[in-house]
C-alpha cells in the first residue's frame, strides 16, 4: 500500500510523535508498505528517509503558541496534493484542522485518525478539574464531542494507544474506536544500559551523594507536563532524604520551571537529549521515572521506561497510569503534589533495589513500535482489500519491496483516483 500520514504534529525538534513517525518510516517499507508523511512548514522540500519512505514539507503557516510547530491552511491545496499521490490509505495525526480537511476530501480511500493529542484531557479536564466533575466538563464541552462524533462518521478508523482514551470516546458515543497500543523502539532501551558511572555524575550535577535518590524525567516544557507540580513535590521529599532531579527538555514554559526549580541544587534543567542512545542510558542510569502529565495519549517516556527496567512514579489516571509495573513503584493521585511528595518519601524510605528488581523482570515484555505497526498495517490492509472488493482497485506494495539503497518506484498502472458524495460537514 501506499500510506500517506498527514501530520501536523510533526516537528523536526519534536518528541513522541517525530519518534513514532520516524519508525514508521522504518516499518512501513519492511512490511511492504510506501509512507509518505505531510508535514506544513514554512520551508516546502522533500526529505527522503529511506527507500520507499520520504517527508513532504508543504506549505503551512507558524503556529503561534509553539514556534516548534506549523499547521495546515490551505485545504485545497492539501487536497490536491493527495489527489496527486493517489494513496491507498490516509492518515490524519490530530483531532484539530487537518483532521477535517482528510475528513472533507472527496474520496472513499478509507483513512484513519491517529488520536496523537486529548485535546479534552490537555486543555477543559485540567483546566476545570478543580471546580467541576468530568461528566459536566464533557457537557460544556458537548461541542466538541459533537466534532468527533462528526469525525467518527468520516474516518473508517479512530485509533487510540490505550484503554483509557479508548474508554472515553467509546462512551462519548464515537463508534469506529480501535485500541492498538504503541511501543517503544527495538534494541534501544534496556535495563542493560543502566551506568553507574553515568548515576554518579547526574547525582554529582545534582550535588549528591551515590546514596542519594536520583529521579529523572523527561519532556516538554508545557503546562500539561506540570513539572512545577513535580519540582514543587520533590523540594519537599528533600527536607527528610536525599534526592535528586534531572529534567531533559525544554518548550514555551521554561520560564516558569526554572522559577519553580528557585534555585534547589538538587534540581537539575537539562537540554532534551537528541541521540536515542544516550537517552536510553540516560534512562537507565537512574532510580525511577517521575512523571506528571494525567492526559497523556499513550506515554512514549513511560514505555521507554519501562523497557529501560526503570521503576516509576505516575498519576493514577490517563494513559501513563496503564504503564506502572505492580510492585515497580507507586501511582500518585493526579495533580496532586502532596500525595507525588507522599510516593516520593514512601520509595526513598523503602530502597530501591525490589523496585528496580521487579521492573528489571518486567522489561523484557515491553510492547515495541514493530509490533504496533504490524498490527495497525494489518488493519489498514483489511479496510483498503474490503474497499476493493467493492470495486476499488490498491496496490500491493509488498510485490515491489525496495532493495537496501533504492528509491521504492510506484506503480502508476494501477493507481485510481477515487470519488465519492461524502456531504456531512466537519469543522
Amino acid at each position: 500500500m501506499r500510506i500517506v500520514d498527514v501530520c501536523a504534529f510533526y516537528s523536526p525538534l519534536g518528541g513522541g510523535v517525530k519518534t513514532y513517525v520516524r519508525h514508521k518510516m522504518r516499518a512501513g517499507p519492511r512490511l511492504g508498505h510506501e509512507i509518505i508523511v505531510l508535514v506544513p512548514s514554512i520551508q516546502p522540500g522533500v526529505e527522503i528517509v529511506g527507500p520507499g519512505a520520504r517527508i513532504e514539507y508543504v506549505e503551512g503557516k507558524p503556529f503561534p503558541l509553539d514556534k516548534r510547530y506549523n499547521y495546515f491552511y490551505d485545504e485545497a491545496a492539501l487536497h490536491a496534493k493527495l489527489n496527486a499521490l493517489k494513496p491507498d490509505f490516509v492518515e490524519a495525526s490530530t483531532p484539530w484542522s487537518s483532521a477535517g480537511i482528510v475528513a472533507r476530501w472527496r474520496t472513499d480511500v478509507p483513512r484513519s485518525l491517529i488520536m496523537h493529542a486529548d485535546p479534552l484531557g490537555n486543555y477543559a479536564y485540567r483546566w476545570f478539574r478543580g471546580v467541576a466533575s468530568r461528566p459536566m466538563i464533557d457537557r460544556g464541552f458537548e461541542w466538541f464531542w459533537q466534532r468527533l462524533r462528526r469525525l467518527d462518521e468520516r474516518f473508517d478508523h479512530i485509533i487510540c494507544a490505550s484503554s483509557d482514551l479508548t474508554a472515553r470516546l467509546k462512551e462519548g458515543g464515537l463508534k469506529k474506536v480501535v485500541m492498538n497500543r504503541m511501543g517503544v523502539e527495538p534494541d534501544i532501551f534496556s535495563p542493560a544500559n543502566r551506568d553507574l558511572n553515568a548515576r554518579r555524575y547526574l547525582l554529582k550535577l545534582c550535588d549528591l551523594p551515590e546514596h542519594a535518590l536520583l529521579l529523572v524525567g523527561a519532556g516538554r516544557h508545557a503546562p500539561e507536563k506540570r513539572w512545577p507540580m513535580i519540582i514543587q513535590a520533590v523540594t519537599a521529599s528533600g527536607y527528610k532524604h536525599p534526592i535528586g532531579l534531572i529534567i531533559a527538555g525544554d518548550g514555551r514554559c521554561s520560564a516558569a520551571v526554572h522559577k519553580a526549580v528557585a534555585g534547589n541544587p538538587h534540581i537539575r534543567l537539562i537540554s532534551p537529549i537528541l541521540d536515542r542512545n544516550e537517552f536510553a542510558t540516560f534512562l537507565a542510569s537512574g532510580d525511577a521515572l517521575v512523571h506528571g502529565s494525567e492526559s497523556e495519549t499513550f506515554c512514549m517516556i513511560a514505555a521507554e521506561a519501562r523497557a529501560s527496567g526503570l521503576p516509576m512514579l505516575v498519576p493514577d489516571s490517563g494513559a501513563v497510569a496503564e504503564h506502572l509495573v505492580t510492585n515497580a513503584g507507586y501511582h500518585y493521585h493526579s495533580a496532586k503534589a502532596a500525595s507525588l511528595a507522599q510516593a516520593i518519601r514512601r520509595l526513598a524510605g523503602e530502597g530501591t533495589a525490589s523496585h528496580q528488581a521487579t521492573a528489571r523482570v518486567a522489561a523484557h515484555d515491553t510492547r515495541t513500535m514493530d509490533e504496533h505497526f504490524k498490527d495497525l498495517f494489518d488493519l489498514y490492509t483489511c479496510s483498503v482489500r474490503s474497499k476493493a472488493g467493492a470495486g476499488t482497485a490498491w496496490r500491493d506494495l509488498s510485490l515491489h519491496r525496495a532493495k537496501p539503497g533504492l528509491s521504492m518506484a510506484p506503480t502508476r498502472a494501477s493507481d485510481v483516483v477515487r470519488t465519492s458524495s461524502h456531504t456531512s460537514k466537519v469543522d
